[in-house]
C-alpha cells in the first residue's frame, strides 16, 4: 500500500460504483416484479370488463364494431365471422397514444376458434394460439413474446387480454434509468465528498507524522499532539518508544561519564608512576602493575553494568544447585582468601537447587564475595550460609569488616559509591552490579551490618522450589 488517501478514495469510490450498481439493479428487479403484479391485475380487469360486452345474442354488427374501435393505423383487428371466414378489414382505425399498439384481445368459441383477433394478434394464415387453462401465461407469437390472462365466458367461449414483453421490459428500463440518472449526476459530488472527509479524516495522522517530523535527537519530550482515539495506542507506543530511546541515550551518556569519571584517576596515576619509574623510584614499577590491575578491574565491571543495561530481557532460567555453585566459586576466590590469612566458610543447611540463569548468578555471588573478601582485614572471616525458609531459597555472605555506616546503607549501591576505607582497591560498581543482576533474576537483596562487626548480604529467591 503506497498511500492510505489514495487507497481509501479507490476502495470507497469503488464500493460507491458497486452498491450504485446493485441498488440500481435491485430496482429494476424489484419494478419489474411489482409491475408485473400490476399488469396482471390490469389485464384481468380489462378481461372481465371486455367480456361483458359480448353474449351469446352479440350480432355480427357489435363484433364488427368491437374490431372497429380496436383496429389502429397498420394494424387491423379482424372478425372471423360465423363461418370461421376471415372477413376484410374493417374501420377507420385511429390510435390515441403509442402505448396502444403494446395491447391487444381476442376471442374463440367453445371449439377454440377465433372469433375476433385484435391487431397484431393475427396474421395471414394464422391467428395467436388459443387459451386452454384460465390465468396468466407467456405466449411467444409473430416475434413477440406476450403475457396473457385467459378465462372463459358465456357460451364455452374464451376470452384473453395479453401485453407485450417490450412494453413492460420499456418500463422497467425507464425507472431503472430514473434511479440511475440522478446518482450518475451525484456521483462527482459524493467523490469530492468522499475525498475531502478522507483528508480530514487523515489529518490526525499529518498532525502525529509532523510531531515526529520536526523532532531531533534532543528532543525526546512525549508527544502531546491530541490525537482521535483510533490514534492514541499509536501515539502511546511512539511515546513508549522514545521513553526507551531516551533511556539508551541516556546509559550511553552515563557509560561515557562513569567511564570518564573513574579511568580518569588511575590513569592519571599510572602516569605518575611510570614517570617515577623512569627515575628508578624503588616499587614504582609496583605500583603501577596494581594501577593496571585496578583499571582492567574497572574496565570489566563498565562493561559488564553496560551489557546488563543493554540487554533489558530476562535471560533463560535454568535449575542450578546453590551450594555447587558457591563451591565453585569459592575455590576461585580462595588464593585471594589465603593471600591475606582470611577464613571463607561454606555452611549449608538443606540442599538448596534454584532457578535462575547461571551465568548471571555466578557474577551475581561471585562480586559479593569478592566485596566481602576485599573490605574483610587481614586474618578476618566470611561466612557463606544458606537454606530454604517458607520453600523459599536464601543465601547470606557475612564479612568482619568495617561494615558500613547506616545513613548511606541505601546509597552504597548506586555507582561509585564506596562507604568504606578508600584505601582498598575498588571501583564503587560491585553492589550496583549486584543489584542489577539481582533484578534480573527477580531476587531480592538487602544490606545489614551485623552486631559483631561487618557487613551482611542476604539473597532471597521470589520463586518457591518445586
Amino acid at each position: 500500500m503506497t498511500s492510505i488517501r489514495r487507497y481509501l478514495n479507490v476502495t470507497l469510490v469503488g464500493v460507491l460504483l458497486v452498491v450504485m450498481g446493485l441498488a440500481v439493479t435491485a430496482a429494476y428487479l424489484i419494478t419489474r416484479h411489482e409491475m408485473e403484479e400490476i399488469f396482471d391485475a390490469q389485464l384481468s380487469l380489462q378481461a372481465r370488463v371486455v367480456s361483458a360486452l359480448v353474449d351469446t345474442d352479440t350480432t355480427p354488427q357489435r363484433y364488427e364494431a368491437i374490431a372497429e374501435q380496436l383496429s389502429q393505423p397498420g394494424h387491423f383487428a379482424r372478425w372471423y365471422g360465423q363461418t370461421g371466414s376471415l372477413l376484410d378489414k374493417i374501420g377507420h382505425p385511429r390510435r390515441y397514444v403509442h402505448e396502444e399498439g403494446m395491447l391487444s384481445l381476442g376471442f374463440w368459441d367453445a371449439e377454440q376458434r377465433p372469433i375476433l383477433m385484435g391487431p397484431r394478434w393475427h396474421g395471414d394464415d394464422e391467428a395467436f394460439p388459443a387459451p386452454r387453462d384460465v390465468g396468466y401465461r407467456w405466449q411467444r407469437f409473430d416475434g413477440h413474446r406476450w403475457r396473457v390472462f385467459s378465462m372463459p365466458i358465456e357460451g364455452g367461449r374464451w376470452i384473453s387480454v395479453g401485453l407485450r414483453e417490450s412494453f413492460q421490459d420499456e418500463l422497467s428500463n425507464k425507472v431503472a434509468l430514473g434511479n440511475l440518472v440522478p446518482l450518475l449526476l451525484g456521483l462527482p459530488i459524493l467523490i469530492w465528498l468522499i475525498a475531502r472527509l478522507i483528508r480530514r479524516g487523515l489529518k490526525p495522522i499529518d498532525h502525529l507524522s509532523r510531531q515526529v517530523e520536526t523532532r531531533d535527537e534532543k528532543d525526546l519530550s512525549p508527544i502531546g499532539v491530541a490525537v482521535p482515539r483510533e490514534l492514541q495506542t499509536l501515539r502511546g507506543e511512539l511515546n513508549d518508544f522514545i521513553a526507551r530511546l531516551g533511556q539508551t541515550l541516556e546509559r550511553e551518556r552515563r557509560f561515557t561519564a562513569d567511564a570518564a569519571h573513574e579511568l580518569r584517576t588511575p590513569l592519571a596515576a599510572m602516569k605518575i608512576h611510570l614517570d617515577n619509574a623512569r627515575y628508578d623510584e624503588p616499587g614504582a614499577l609496583d605500583k603501577a602493575y596494581n594501577g593496571v590491575e585496578r583499571l582492567q578491574r574497572v574496565v570489566e565491571q563498565l562493561l559488564l553494568l553496560a551489557r546488563l543495561e543493554f540487554h533489558q530481557e530476562r535471560p533463560a532460567s535454568q535449575t542450578t544447585s546453590l551450594p555447587a555453585l558457591v563451591m565453585d566459586l569459592a575455590a576461585d576466590l580462595w588464593p585471594l582468601a589465603e593471600s591475606r590469612q582470611q577464613t571463607l566458610e561454606i555452611v549449608e543447611s538443606d540442599p538448596v537447587s534454584v532457578s535462575g540463569n547461571l551465568t548471571e548468578l555466578e557474577i551475581l555471588v561471585r562480586n559479593l564475595m569478592d566485596n566481602a573478601l576485599r573490605y574483610t582485614p587481614e586474618g578476618g572471616e566470611v561466612v557463606v550460609t544458606m537454606g530454604i525458609e517458607n520453600r523459599h531459597p536464601w543465601l547470606t555472605i557475612a564479612d568482619s569488616g568495617p561494615g558500613i555506616p547506616e545513613a548511606l546503607l541505601e546509597s552504597v549501591t548506586q555507582r561509585f559509591q564506596r562507604a568504606s576505607d578508600q584505601r582498598i582497591s575498588g571501583s564503587g560498581l560491585g553492589l550496583a552490579i549486584a543489584v542489577e543482576i539481582a533484578q534480573r533474576q527477580q531476587l531480592t537483596m538487602t544490606l545489614a551490618n551485623r552486631e559483631a562487626g561487618g557487613l551482611e548480604v542476604r539473597l532471597d529467591w521470589m520463586e518457591p522450589v518445586a
